[in-house]
């Protein structure tokens, strides 16, 4: 199995290598028109078409082959990436288009570039004054097109909650890592439900509900990524170690009951088997639970739930 993931990574450095822009970005008519119009800064479209959540993520994952592996192949792919975003130009900050910041604030540290690491603290330091705030402080769940006035996301803490709890530790500023604990208690308190262990999507202040009160897959993997990350990269206080420990076990504990059987995977809509089977959600899960166990925070149990995903 890890040789054949080696092969599909393999497989895809070398389509990076050959054209990094055409793979870097898929053209989304349907995103592009909508970014064209409404997106809420009035940026060059072309700024979100390569620094968005969705390349966040990917160049994160090439960044953790990079730490564990030290194939210098993976630091050329983050290399070429933020030399080209950076030639274009990037775009209005929101939780969205923080999540590249992740790892370049990791990369910048790790390789010494102290020009590429002054940008990932001018992006903390605007959270920490100029972010959007929900009633109690949190991060308004502002995206590159919507508002979405009074919301929390569950997907902001892998967004943005996960890059400042990273800046206080990289830089030792106390400030980052204090907000980032209070967006773990807001986010916490409003979107984990106390039944079950899993995560509705969101919560309005505006109207005091969690949205339409379901348990969105992508929206739990988040969480379920979330958690063993922030424990690995930054100085967690034994309250908000013990508070995330206690979230993520009672989640996996939940996601291993509604496991689909015969794929391994997950359904849309976590607790209804009605609703279709989506990878997407299933990825996240299984990444997360295989964190959890190697932190020794997870038991055998979710690695083989996570090995069958």
């Amino acid at each position: 199995m890890i040789a054949n993931m080696k092969n599909i990574i393999d497989e895809k450095l070398e389509c990076l290598e050959k054209g990094f822009q055409k793979v870097l970005y898929e053209k989304d008519e349907i995103f592009l028109r909508n970014m064209e119009s409404k997106n809420l800064a009035g940026d060059d479209v072309r700024h979100y078409m390569y620094w968005e959540w969705t390349q966040g993520v990917g160049m994160y994952g090439f960044y953790r082959i990079f730490e564990e592996s030290g194939d210098k192949r993976y630091g050329d792919i983050l290399e070429t990436y933020f030399t080209t975003c950076f030639s274009i130009g990037l775009p209005a900050k929101n939780v969205n288009t923080c999540a590249p910041m992740l790892t370049l604030a990791l990369y910048a540290k790790k390789t010494g570039r102290e020009d590429w690491f002054a940008v990932a603290r001018e992006w903390a330091d605007w959270f920490l004054t100029d972010m959007p705030r929900t009633p109690e402080g949190g991060f308004q769940h502002l995206t590159s097109d919507t508002r979405n006035d009074g919301e929390l996301w569950d997907d902001t803490l892998f967004m943005s909650v996960l890059f400042m709890g990273v800046m206080g530790r990289l830089t030792g500023d106390e400030r980052y890592t204090r907000e980032a604990e209070h967006q773990i208690r807001l986010h916490v308190r409003y979107l984990q439900d106390k039944k079950t262990g899993l995560w509705f999507h969101g919560w309005s202040f505006n109207r005091n509900d969690n949205f339409a009160g379901a348990f969105w897959g992508r929206g739990n993997c988040w969480i379920t990524a979330f958690v063993p990350e922030y424990l690995r990269h930054c100085d967690a206080s034994e309250e908000i170690r013990s508070l995330l420990v206690d979230v993520l076990k009672a989640q996996v504990n939940a996601l291993i009951k509604y496991q689909d059987a015969e794929t391994g995977l997950w359904h849309t809509l976590v607790d209804d088997e009605t609703s279709y089977l989506e990878v997407s959600a299933t990825c996240g899960f299984g990444f997360g639970m295989l964190s959890g166990y190697h932190l020794n925070i997870l038991s055998r149990k979710s690695r083989e739930c996570a090995l069958r995903a």
